[in-house]
């Protein structure tokens, strides 16, 4: 079938086994070629293709809803429902989103991009449901990792208080981005291999009531071990302890056990979770064999080799250098440990993983236990460095208020993946952090302008010893500089002029240190001499450099690859207003207040106009002002 053509799950209601599984098989080879081309979630998608299928053939979607949780595991959806002739824009600029989007079709109605929040989202659509007297289904499909997430599990405890019918579909694939961790990962461990409980449940209820009535000692009797039973068949019984009714293990890439399964599970009143077994990958060998997350989610490669289609950089990526200074630093002191939310690929710790197993401590999906768990570590003297990617540390921030910040202590904080991300799209841009950390006190907030004075930040870092300090690093790679042998602490709170400007100064750092350069140079050509600094300290300031600049009262315009509200522009003109400096012009380029869809980086820049050319622009109006007043 040219599953492109597919408009709606209509298409599945009279689909025999046979036609089921030759659709399986044409949706994993489109996938399969599509996203050769465009990069995306291939393992997640290959591994949930029957799952998929079974859920629509008996559900009526968009009447009944089913929350993809953690999105990328939402493209055989897409394809469902009428949006295979997108696939060719996947995650691309304006194209089709890799995530559930609301605007893109009816069927996708709750939009996720991190983890764990389809089991709160799915009992706020079940008491609207009750309460508005309507009869429909409700049906979230989370995977084993996101499981940890203690959001999912706060959901778990309300929905088996209240008893709201909710199926809750378990996508179990033994592993999320990087493999599971955990005692709840042990509790499916031993459930996968438990055997079919419900059915033997079943079995032990008709037998017994096959007992005649012979009085009430036999009959508690009887109940007893009935209840037992599951005792005797899985190991703490965690979800039926919970309210649920537990069904399963169940093989997710078998039609028959699938949909026998989705039927009782549709009759049984009251919670339930269905346990499915899938295998991430699934029908192409490079991603089902893959141990450590790298084909969760890739960018093009080859069909035949499996080959990744690789950046001709030659410059280090960010996490790997920060990573491996780390690494270095921790063999000089045994204080250093390094501690992630189920990031350890992405973040690229499997060399200090490697080389300090007793010093690495990757807790899944969590990340406010990540955070305080870091702020532990920094009570008994230990150098605690939580990576953690911008769009993930929201998810902590009262413990970084509250355990970190007000207690000031001394977690080092590596902000992963600052900035614009591109193809992930809104749910993962990391351009909040500046707004939300520069205002707690006691924190310090940094970013490298290029891969070496990242090495020397690291250094600066880890070598603080005043409270909590953060570092934002770019997704990708460096420039290409070189890199000093030695490394080197930098004066906290200190700038640096990178060219020398007279009728304007842009102040900048990090990844949009290049567009300011580029703007310079474009200006001077106009005989407009502009000063860029690189103020890597977004807190504290460089006060003593920018009453200099007051003093001389050049315009200033603040670039930042950010929020303007609250961010490293919005620190420039407070401090303006507290030095009485108003006769100063100060402009700010950064993020709008919007969300900043999916595309690549430059390609989005282009469309907020935060470009080389639009600073130009401001600086040739600003400096026009100043050269009226003179």
């Amino acid at each position: 079938m040219d599953v492109s053509m597919i408009k709606d799950p209509s298409v599945l209601k009279d689909m025999n086994k046979a036609e089921l599984e030759s659709l399986s098989e044409d949706i994993r080879q489109f996938l399969i070629g599509n996203l050769s081309a465009t990069g995306g979630h291939i393992g997640p998608n290959l591994g949930v293709v029957e799952l998929t299928l079974a859920l629509h053939k008996h559900f009526d979607s968009p009447k009944d809803k089913l929350l993809w949780d953690v999105g990328h595991q939402s493209y055989v959806h897409k394809i469902l429902t009428g949006r295979g002739d997108q696939f060719d824009t996947l995650r691309q600029f304006k194209g089709l989103c890799g995530f559930p989007k609301m605007i893109e079709s009816e069927h996708d109605v709750w939009e996720t991009g991190h983890s764990s929040t389809s089991l709160s989202a799915a009992m706020g659509m079940a008491i609207a449901r009750d309460i508005k007297g309507e009869s429909n289904y409700v049906v979230p499909i989370i995977g084993d990792g996101a499981l940890t997430g203690g959001m999912a599990l706060e959901a778990l405890n309300h929905i088996g208080h209240e008893k709201k019918d909710i199926t809750v579909i378990l996508n179990d694939n033994e592993m999320s981005i990087a493999p599971n961790v955990g005692a709840l990962h042990s509790v499916l461990g031993r459930l996968r291999t438990a055997g079919k409980y419900n059915k033997a449940k079943d079995e032990l209820e008709y037998l017994l009531k096959k007992i005649p009535a012979v009085g009430g000692k036999l009959a508690s009797t009887a109940e007893r071990v009935k209840d037992s039973l599951k005792y005797l068949l899985v190991s703490g019984v965690f979800f039926e302890e919970l309210g649920f009714t537990y069904l399963g293990p169940v093989d997710g890439h078998n039609f028959d056990e699938l949909e026998e399964n989705i039927q009782y599970a549709k009759k049984t009143k009251g919670p339930v979770l269905l346990h499915v077994i899938t295998k991430k990958g699934k029908g192409f060998n490079p991603a089902e064999t893959d141990k450590i997350g790298t084909w969760h989610g890739t960018g093009p490669y080859k069909i035949d080799t499996g080959d990744l289609i690789k950046s001709n950089s030659k410059a280090p990526g960010w996490s790997a250098l920060v990573s491996e200074t780390v690494r270095n630093l921790a063999r000089e002191d045994d204080r250093i440990v390094a501690v992630t939310p189920a990031m350890p690929v992405g973040s690229k710790l499997e060399g200090f993983a490697s080389e300090f197993p007793d010093r690495m401590f990757d807790v899944g999906i969590a990340e406010q236990h990540a955070t305080t768990l870091s702020a532990g570590l920094a009570t008994q003297n230990m150098k605690p460095f939580l990576a953690i990617y911008s769009t993930f540390l929201q998810r902590a921030y009262d413990q970084v208020v509250h355990d970190i910040c007000r207690q000031n202590l001394n977690v080092f904080i590596g902000i992963d993946r600052a900035g614009l991300v591109g193809a992930d799209g809104e749910t993962h841009q990391g351009v909040f952090d500046i707004a939300f950390l520069r205002h707690l006190p006691n924190m310090v907030v940094m970013m490298p302008k290029d891969e070496n004075e990242g090495q020397h930040m690291v250094n600066t870092a880890i070598s603080y010893n005043e409270g909590p300090i953060a570092m934002r690093y770019p997704r990708g790679n460096g420039l290409g500089v070189p890199m000093d042998k030695e490394l080197t602490t930098i004066p906290i709170g200190s700038w640096e002029v990178l060219s020398k400007g007279t009728d304007a100064v842009i102040l900048t750092f990090g990844t949009t240190i290049p567009m300011a350069q580029s703007a310079a140079t474009k200006l001077a050509a106009k005989g407009i001499s502009a000063r860029v600094v690189n103020a890597r300290f977004i807190k504290p300031l460089d006060e003593a450099m920018l009453k200099d600049i007051f003093a001389e009262g050049l315009p200033i315009l603040t670039i930042e690859e950010a929020v303007l509200q609250g961010g490293f522009g919005s620190a420039v003109l407070e401090f303006a207003q507290t030095q009485g400096a108003s006769h100063v012009q100060i402009n700010r380029m950064g993020i709008p207040d919007q969300f900043i869809e999916h595309g690549s980086v430059d390609k989005l820049l282009e469309e907020i106009n935060l470009t080389d050319n639009r600073a130009v622009e401001i600086i040739q109006s600003i400096a026009a002002v100043k050269q009226k007043r003179a």
